[in-house]
């Protein structure tokens, strides 16, 4: 094993550790309830399905945790975070041992990711939340119509390689450093890093191993605070995680599956981005008419 993979499982496995010492000390100190509705496995277990084929799951965990009116609004973000915490180990170790991405490249990225979380949200969050979901979403958009015509045989293929050089490297890394402060405002990096890497030259199957990864590194540390201050739903959190763990199983061979089957997995590649670049638009759309009416000109 390389010494850039092992950086990799260091990392996912020492955030993840902070993440179950302070559940299980917290849960002990404030007797937090651990016992999950069968909802809550269920709601877990569909969305970590659809994460792992790479369509992500706050969106939809959030739509059904508003249908069924719990947990309150406040604890959403919280119960998103440290309910999906446990379960992204899982799904990170998965992909990273089963699918064989540049070790280095790996490695950047996923640094470049938690650099990303810690260093440009605060910039990032300063942003017009609605100008970044238009310029993703139409960008997403773009992306789509590449893979279309790339699937009908209008232009060349993108590649199938497992690692970049040169400018390419540099210029997924820094993405990913940008993708990783987008997160923390809500905007998710699937089908941007999709996008980017195939689009690079890679194999679609690639960005899997890396936006988990990534992603492996970012939900743990965000749940710490939530943990701490107590701001989540302890039951549904629990749910989540053992939904999750059985979602990410179910759907796992299916990834795989695809993998072996380049043109198809363009279509699916295809689908998530443009399901993503949809859902993006329509929050845009619906926060600006959320917006509250200009006032009416006065007089003269």
């Amino acid at each position: 094993m390389s010494a850039a993979l092992i950086i990799v499982y260091v990392c996912l496995v020492a955030v993840e550790v902070a993440v179950v010492v302070v559940w299980v000390a917290g849960t002990r100190r404030h007797h937090w309830p651990v016992r999950p509705s069968t909802g809550d496995v269920v709601i877990g277990g569909a969305t970590s399905f659809l994460d792992t084929l790479g369509i992500g799951n706050y969106a939809q965990i959030t739509a059904l945790f508003k249908l069924r009116g719990r947990p309150p609004d406040e604890l959403i973000p919280g119960t998103l975070n440290v309910g999906n915490a446990v379960g992204i180990l899982f799904s990170a170790v998965l992909f990273v041992t089963a699918i064989q991405v540049e070790p280095v490249l790996l490695m950047t990225m996923v640094i470049c990711a938690g650099a990303g979380a810690w260093i440009g949200a605060g910039i990032v969050s300063r942003m017009r939340r609605r100008v970044i979901q238009v310029f993703m979403g139409m960008a997403l958009l773009l992306a789509a119509g590449f893979f279309t015509m790339t699937n009908l045989g209008v232009i060349p293929p993108t590649g199938s390689a497992m690692g970049l050089a040169g400018w390419r490297f540099v210029l997924a890394s820094a993405a990913n450093f940008v993708l990783g402060a987008l997160m923390c405002v809500g905007i998710g990096n699937y089908a941007p890093s999709m996008a980017l890497l195939a689009l690079l030259g890679m194999h679609p199957i690639a960005a899997y191993p890396i936006m988990m990864a990534s992603d492996g590194v970012l939900i743990p540390v965000a749940s710490l605070g939530f943990l701490r201050s107590a701001r989540f739903d302890p039951a549904v959190a629990v749910g989540l995680t053992i939904g999750g763990i059985i979602g990410t199983v179910a759907a796992f061979p299916l990834i795989k599956t695809l993998a072996d089957h380049l043109t198809l997995m363009r279509w699916v590649v295809t689908g998530v981005i443009t399901y993503a670049a949809i859902a993006m638009l329509r929050s845009a759309w619906v926060s600006q008419s959320d917006l509250p009416a200009p006032a009416a000109a006065g007089p003269g």
